[in-house]
């Protein structure tokens, strides 16, 4: 029925289809069906190994429908400060022949007040939350790490993990916050901020960082985030590389061709750090997702998969927990 449903979908603009789409997850569905096994990473339960990317639900408008279809985790966001409407239309892309997308959003956000309201209030049973954040497109670079700082205040006690995105290609200047010494001093900076929240909290909160498949160094951007004090990383956002793809359109790639790039990168950063690994990219089928989970990734998150092949991916992915 998906695929059926996905065949008419397509024939309609990619961005208005995924707006109609959340409408429909905006009506909650608290009794969750269980799929997988619980796993424990970072100091949290997860109810199984899948999660939905940040991307998808940026301004946490339909997370709670969302997380009936069996997801272990969701994470909300990209969510920026202050509202910013992104890039100019059209900016998202189907490649259905390559099983991809482009995007180039740039954090279109309704902003940290508007998320920070639609989190709040009863979650679905065993759902781990996290909450993806990013600087404003309109901030001067000096400010990034301030605007970080002001959305860790605002989600730390909503959010179970939080993901610091330095890797989005479709914000100028973002990547820059991804090369060694500067994603070191960022990284301390926003640890230190998280700290503050603990003794009041009285949990964990995981700070992860998100990285992009692009990276030139990945030596010394993994020593930086194993210095810092982070609990985590994300392997992989989008590529700015187009790999077996002809498609013109400027952006990030997602979906299969993005798959063995996002693989190796895994791979490459599973031998430079003990710290778990949440794989990201490419990830289409379970099996993919138990390629990754050989690598070494502790947890799968999917955006384009979910697209391409629905819930049916997702109950897969989370059995591989059992």
């Amino acid at each position: 029925m998906y695929r059926a449903l996905r065949s008419i979908a397509f024939r309609f603009d990619p961005e208005l289809v995924h707006a109609a789409g959340l409408l429909g997850y905006r009506i909650p569905r608290i009794h969750r069906r269980r799929a997988g096994g619980t796993v424990s990473v970072m100091g949290i339960e997860f109810p199984n190994v899948v999660g939905l990317a940040a991307g998808y639900d940026k301004d946490g408008r339909g997370w709670r429908g969302l997380a009936s279809l069996g997801f272990g985790h969701i994470e909300v966001g990209t969510v920026t400060p202050q509202p910013q409407p992104g890039n100019p239309r059209p900016r998202i892309f189907r490649l259905p022949g390559d099983r991809a997308l482009i995007n180039r959003m740039g954090f279109p956000s309704d902003g940290a007040d508007a998320v920070v309201r639609r989190l709040g209030g009863r979650r679905p049973d065993g759902l781990v939350l996290g909450v993806s954040v990013g600087p404003n497109g309109f901030s001067d670079p000096g400010r990034a790490a301030l605007d970080y700082e002001t959305l860790i205040d605002r989600f730390a006690p909503l959010a179970d993990y939080l993901a610091v995105n330095v890797s989005s290609p479709n914000t100028p200047g973002l990547r820059s916050l991804e090369s060694g010494p500067d994603l070191e001093e960022l990284l301390h900076r926003l640890v230190a901020r998280r700290d503050r929240h603990l003794a009041t909290l009285g949990r964990a909160l995981p700070l992860v960082v998100k990285l992009s498949p692009d990276s030139t160094d990945l030596v010394s951007t993994v020593a930086a985030i194993d210095h810092s004090g982070v609990d985590g990383i994300i392997v992989t956002n989008t590529t700015t590389r187009r790999p077996g793809v002809t498609f013109a359109e400027s952006g990030g790639l997602s979906g299969r061709p993005l798959a063995s790039m996002s693989l190796e990168t895994l791979r490459r950063i599973r031998d430079l750090t003990d710290l778990p690994l949440i794989a990201s990219g490419g990830i289409m089928t379970a099996d993919d997702a138990q390629e990754r989970l050989a690598a070494g990734a502790s947890l799968i998150q999917v955006y384009t998969g979910f697209v391409y092949e629905g819930p049916h991916l997702v109950r897969a992915i989370a059995r591989l927990s059992q």
